[in-house]
């Protein structure tokens, strides 16, 4: 069966699904085709979600990603016996789709390394509706999901990474440049922003943050501030202020949280959106 297109006759332009003009646009991959159609009815009872595209094999999911634009795909974990490798190709394909991975039940190891990988949610095949409709919201808007168990296993993973023996890792010493942009990251400040309180530009700020990763040996913000958190990297770290901004008020950049919070039942880390977020 080939990809199946979803009718989108209703997306007009004139139509206002989320409050700002656009819809968050889904391909649902998956290898039942129950699921599917029950997923199609739960995000038909939202105003701000579009189901635009369906599949039910890896191929199938890698020909509708290119067919349909979407902005988060929600991938079933048994699609494929290596979903790890899969996601990882998958995000290489195209880096500014968001992928959900439905995974057939909590697995420690399979989450820590979808996360690892850049999956931007991972949710058990048993999640309520409800929360799916919010881990949807929640991954277009730029955050990563993962629910309690998920949070859990991430900062044991990190925290016994911190207690291993001195030679184990290296210790890291940043440069003055370094660790003020570090500590703008953990305040959830994005890149802009950052630019301007330290007096630089966007792809400087970009150039840093891929040195000190490769420093570190992270792979993006979320895991920096979790690392900075258990390494006290920046304590004491003074940001200065932002400069005045014009009259307009443009040239400010609102912050995005950087940590993680509780939403709902679930605990929702929240990831910067900024495209550096991979850098390869």
């Amino acid at each position: 069966m080939a990809s199946i297109p979803v009718n989108t006759e209703d997306l007009g332009a004139g139509e206002n699904g989320n409050g700002n003009g656009r819809f968050v646009r889904v391909i649902v991959a998956d290898t039942q085709a129950i699921f599917r159609a029950g997923l199609r009815k739960i995000f038909a009872l939202e105003d701000d979600i579009r189901v635009v595209g369906q599949a039910e094999t890896l191929a199938q999911t890698q020909s509708a990603m290119a067919k349909f634009s979407a902005d988060v795909l929600i991938f079933e974990a048994a699609l494929t016996p290596n979903p790890v490798d899969a996601v990882s190709d998958l995000l290489r394909q195209n880096p500014q789709l968001r992928v959900v991975v439905v995974t057939p039940g909590s697995d420690e190891g399979l989450t820590l390394e979808l996360f690892r990988r850049g999956a931007h949610g991972i949710v058990s095949r048993e999640v309520e509706p409800e929360l799916l409709v919010d881990c949807l919201r929640k991954v277009a808007a730029g955050e990563t999901w993962l629910d309690t168990q998920g949070i859990h296993w991430v900062m044991e993973a990190y925290r016994n990474q911190s207690t291993r023996p001195a030679g184990a890792r290296p210790k890291v010493q940043l440069t003055p440049k370094e660790t003020l942009i570090v500590s703008c990251v953990t305040q959830g400040m994005k890149n802009k922003e950052i630019a301007l309180r330290v007096g630089t530009t966007e792809q400087v700020v970009k150039n840093y943050l891929r040195k000190v990763y490769d420093k570190l040996g992270v792979a993006d913000r979320l895991e920096l501030a979790l690392y900075c958190l258990n390494h006290r990297v920046v304590d004491n770290t003074k940001v200065p202020p932002l400069p005045a901004a014009p009259a307009n008020g443009n040239g400010a950049a609102s912050a995005a949280a950087a940590g993680v919070t509780a939403s709902g039942n679930s605990v929702v880390a929240t990831n910067n959106p900024n495209s550096d977020e991979k850098l390869s």
